[in-house]
């Protein structure tokens, strides 16, 4: 898989794990940084997934500009990233 300077946003389900595509685990697997509303959460859905933890920050209301840069700034160097 190609994940070469893009930005994935990813829809996680709300309950359960079944819902979740094999196209997001791909891309959760394969991304070095993910940016999500809730850290915890998506550390539990990582784990329960069997996925080595990426860097990981929060992205939500509050911090929007700042983590806003902080996104772009991996684009641009050529890092994906993934949204939750």
């Amino acid at each position: 898989m190609d994940l070469s300077a893009q930005l994935y946003v990813v829809a996680t389900p709300l309950g359960n794990l079944s819902d979740l595509s094999d196209r997001v685990r791909e891309v959760l697997a394969s991304v070095p940084v993910i940016a999500c509303e809730d850290t915890r959460r998506t550390w539990q859905l990582l784990a329960s997934l069997k996925i080595p933890r990426p860097e990981m920050f929060s992205y939500r209301q509050g911090n929007e500009e700042a983590v806003t840069k902080r996104i772009e700034g991996f684009v641009k160097a050529g890092t994906p990233v993934a949204l939750c």
